[in-house]
């Protein structure tokens, strides 16, 4: 794991000196990370995994449970990418049983705005946030391959840029169905004369380039108002969708601090363009924690875990993406190929799989870094395994993590155990006691929602102004 030999962090000015930090989980179901092959790995579709992680993420005071989603298993040209652990149950099914066995953490459904509409995907998010007291919260996704498509009657796929056009719309769409109850629009005694306040509750039309409803919604806002709004693109659309409809941006800009500054700078300069103030976007990157009893037997469990994680056969895999055709035949303790990939148009069809960008320059350099220093195929894609990850004891990474809170680059991280279910007992039971010595870390959850556990402002405070403009009254 490359992060195991790091170079030091350069000085960077402390700017917020009281910041804490925050923590989710983030369970990704589809991935070659999760070491499934552990003698101490379990299942990673049964419920006691789930719960098992969220129960000890919430003894952990984590803000939030999050989970990956899916709507077609990874494949490249047809193939399936059969060396992932695949388990992706439904995330609000999921979330909804896990609501019920947890009183505090947030809960945190992946859901794709390309193949789902409006009215149904807003109403299943506020059951869900209802039902949890508020601590519901939406992973806004986008999806441009035709390979997901072929699931759904209407096929294809969107344009990269047409995506975020309806994952705006989406999302405005949405909020107007959610902020469609007014606040004191459900009797609180029985002795009112009727459930719900008349006018408080008001049909919704919205239409759009992509995105047309006309609904009168039948979920009332739950505590929190509505569910919170994470957004994971990294690209420049979508760093300007998350600045302009989110509240919470995960990233991979977790490991580096340079790199993290930068990319928060972007990222507020975009938020307060969209007229937000600067730091209404909470930044949340996913990171691994690796933790020995010393700095060097966290290292030396760093590489074992690298090694385990990039199999032979997934190292070939790898390199077949980037190929573009199958070489599985060759051995993964030998030599790359001495060939470059075939020029070849990248096709959304490829799957997430598929190397983007540029395969042949990519192929050149993965063969000119193993040539200088000896490397089979294995160990060259182990080379350049650039998975952000901080290794260390407790109390190196503790530091670590506060300078890059207070320096201003996160405010805090989404940590993927590479475990499950008991990846996180270590991080719960070494790590975050070190944070709270260092009063970085809270003692008990602040409120019972999961806007108050990320210090949001209120949902008609963030949004209600601006997407009032796209809600109308029907029928008046």
């Amino acid at each position: 794991m490359s992060a195991s030999a790091r170079p030091p962090d350069r000085d960077h000015p402390i700017t917020r000196p009281t910041a804490t930090v925050h923590l989710g989980v983030f369970f990704q179901g589809v991935n070659h990370h999760t070491v499934w092959s552990d003698p101490r790995s379990g299942s990673q579709t049964d419920f006691s995994s789930f719960r098992r992680l969220a129960e000890t993420a919430e003894r952990g005071l984590f803000d939030a449970f999050f989970l990956g989603e899916g709507l077609r298993l990874r494949e490249t040209n047809g193939a399936l990418h059969d060396l992932d652990v695949v388990g992706r149950p439904d995330a609000i099914t999921q979330l909804s049983a896990l609501a019920a066995v947890t009183s505090r953490i947030g809960l945190v459904a992946t859901q794709n705005t390309t193949y789902n509409d409006p009215a149904d995907l807003a109403r299943r998010l506020a059951s869900l946030d209802v039902l949890s007291g508020g601590r519901a919260a939406w992973n806004v996704v986008t999806t441009d391959n035709a390979w997901t498509g072929a699931n759904f009657r209407r096929g294809g796929y969107l344009d990269h840029a047409d995506r975020y056009v309806r994952a705006a719309e989406f999302v405005r769409a949405a909020r107007a169905i959610w902020d469609s109850f007014a606040d004191d629009a459900i009797a609180t005694t029985t002795r009112e004369p009727s459930w719900s306040r008349p006018g408080a509750i008001t049909p919704v039309a919205f239409s759009g380039a992509t995105v047309s409803t006309h609904v009168t919604p039948t979920v009332p806002r739950s505590p929190q108002g509505h569910p919170v709004i994470f957004q994971a693109g990294d690209s420049p659309a979508g760093r300007t969708f998350a600045a302009e409809h989110a509240d919470v941006i995960f990233s991979s800009h977790g490991s580096d601090l340079d790199d993290a500054l930068a990319f928060a700078r972007d990222v507020r300069r975009r938020v307060a363009a969209a007229g937000r103030p600067r730091d209404d976007v909470k930044i949340l990157p996913g990171t691994s924690f690796v933790l020995g009893d010393t700095e060097a037997e966290a290292r030396e469990l760093a590489t074992w875990l690298v090694r385990e994680q990039i199999s032979g056969a997934t190292a070939l895999s790898i390199l077949s993406h980037i190929w573009g055709e199958d070489l599985s035949q060759l051995d993964p303790d030998g030599p790359l190929p001495d060939h470059d990939p075939a020029p070849r148009e990248l096709s959304r069809t490829r799957g997430t799989g598929a190397a983007q960008g540029d395969p042949a320059g990519l192929a050149r350099r993965l063969r000119s870094h193993a040539e200088e220093l000896g490397l089979s195929i294995r160990e060259a894609v182990i080379a350049t395994d650039r998975r952000p990850a901080f290794v260390g004891t407790p109390s190196s990474v503790a530091d670590r993590l506060v300078r890059f809170v207070r320096t201003g680059a996160v405010d805090g991280f989404n940590v993927s155990p590479w475990l499950v279910p008991d990846g996180l007992d270590e991080v719960v039971d070494r790590l975050v006691p070190e944070l709270q010595e260092r009063a970085a870390y809270p003692t008990e959850y602040v409120g019972t929602t999961l806007r108050e556990h990320l210090g949001l402002r209120s949902s008609r405070d963030v949004h209600g102004a601006r997407d009032a403009i796209q809600r109308t009254v029907v029928g008046a």
